[in-house]
């Protein structure tokens, strides 16, 4: 009897550095790769937030649609369903007499739960569950320190990795994959898990939908173009802080977070690219950032549930007073601060928003709009093409001031922001096309038109913009 073995992919939907599927290969006759859309992803949350939007849930059809179409070069059909994850893979191991199950383990809550209920289900058969790890560009075995002695300031971990602990090399990608007879299986289509038609239209209009295109072969192809054929990468400290265009960052972080792309891939192309061609602030710079990943991971790892939690990992809860009509005014981006409007409109039609935009908003939604970080949390969840679980929840615990943040009271003053970093005020006319006419500096505060401004350039706010929900000096 074959020794089959069921790889379970989960986000490392990629083939370039899995050792997962590396160690599977190795120890089994054949393998059945498996890609399950657990019901829970289809849900909507207790914030009233799906856990997944349309724009998050292209991303991933597409990029479980390049992993099937990897596979079939190898001759091998991916399996994909929807459903109950423990039942599907359990009735899998059954169906395959399978002898162990292969997959990446996650630290946090929901993700703990889901692993936990297959573990179980598994239990039952005997069939023994193989967790690795791959999401991160440093193994938690290779730390300087346990995990429950993570230190709670970044620049501490940062400086006692980069001298402590050496990189480890790629996963070969498998020359063969071994395999059997496996029946054909149709990835959904938006329509089909639920999505209504009016979003799939808005999706498609998305104004970066050529730019982000989920899967494998798409993130490797930026990564090379991004380094060796564009060389942004060498401006990279300089024009990470922009607010438009589609070469200001480094864009990895949507392929990162379903694990198209390795950040170990990441780490060792800028190693040769340094080693080949310039060294600089700016390569070092990336390199940082995933450090900073990194860290959000093993903080999660460290602090458990409490990352969810109102008080976050400092246990250290933030009155609030719901402002439901805020808060919707917040998602649509009709606050009547320009600044924080821009932003939350370009997440809303491409599901990306650059960091210093992110800060921004969260800053204003809790500091500003004083209202309950998790529910800014839970939308972004929803939104955003790069969710990450650790590096989300952890930002958030930053700006609100219940994770380990050595500043106290991180505040962003938002019309100040804009002016440092949207001077012209090209982003905000170009989100907010009704403030087109107005000078630069009266864009970033159209609160302040006269009324003879407000007639002069057609701007007239309580009707066309909106008055601000709250005053920021």
């Amino acid at each position: 009897m074959e020794n089959v073995a069921i790889v379970w992919f989960r986000n490392n939907l990629r083939l370039h550095d899995n050792e997962t599927v590396v160690k599977a290969i190795a120890k089994a006759d054949v393998i059945v790769p498996v890609f399950i859309i657990d019901s829970t992803l289809l849900a909507t949350t207790k914030m009233g937030m799906r856990k997944m939007g349309a724009h998050r849930a292209k991303f991933l059809l597409e990029a479980v649609t390049d992993l099937a179409t990897s596979f079939e070069k190898y001759g091998v059909l991916l399996q994909v369903f929807v459903g109950d994850t423990a039942e599907i893979l359990s009735n899998l191991a059954k169906q395959y007499q399978a002898k162990a199950v292969y997959a990446e383990g996650y630290p946090t809550y929901e993700e703990q739960n889901l692993q936990e209920s297959v573990e179980t289900a598994l239990w039952k058969q005997h069939v023994p569950i193989v967790w690795d790890e791959g999401n991160t560009l440093l193994h938690i075995s290779d730390l300087p320190f346990p995990v429950a002695q993570l230190p709670n300031i970044f620049t501490e971990f940062r400086k006692a990795c980069e001298r402590e602990v050496r990189i480890r090399p790629i996963a070969a990608t498998p020359k063969q994959i071994p395999s059997m007879s496996l029946p054909s299986t149709v990835i959904p289509s938006l329509l089909q898990l639920g999505y209504k038609p009016e979003e799939l239209n808005e999706v498609e209009k998305m104004p970066n939908r050529q730019f982000f295109i989920g899967g494998e072969t798409a993130a490797l192809a930026h990564l090379d173009k991004y380094l060796w054929q564009s060389h942004q990468i060498q401006t990279y400290k300089q024009t990470r802080n922009q607010l438009l265009g589609t070469t200001y960052s480094t864009r990895f972080s949507p392929w990162l977070a379903l694990g198209c792309l390795s950040a170990r891939q990441i780490w060792h192309q800028i190693k040769q690219y340094e080693h080949q061609v310039v060294s600089n602030e700016s390569t070092y710079w990336v390199i940082f950032e995933l450090y900073w990943r990194d860290y959000f991971s093993f903080v999660a790892r460290k602090f458990g549930n409490t990352l969810f939690l109102k008080g976050g990992i400092k246990n250290q809860p933030i009155a609030n007073k719901l402002f439901k009509a805020g808060i919707e005014r917040w998602k649509s981006g009709n606050t009547g601060n320009a600044f924080i409007d821009a932003n939350m409109r370009e997440l809303l039609a491409t599901g990306f928003m650059s960091n210093r935009g992110r800060q921004n908003v969260a800053s204003y939604f809790v500091k500003d709009l004083k209202q309950d970080w998790r529910i800014g949390a839970a939308y972004f969840e929803e939104q955003l093409l790069d969710y990450d679980v650790c590096s989300n929840w952890g930002n958030w615990n930053y700006v609100a001031g219940v994770g380990n943040d050595p500043r106290e009271d991180r505040y962003f003053n938002t019309y100040k922001q804009a002016t440092m970093y949207d001077t012209n005020a090209e982003f905000i006319k170009h989100w907010l096309p009704e403030l087109t006419n107005l000078p630069a500096s009266l864009a970033i505060k159209p609160h302040l038109l006269t009324k003879e401004e407000q007639n002069q350039y057609g701007v007239i706010v309580g009707v066309n913009y909106p008055k601000p929900l709250v005053n920021v000096y």
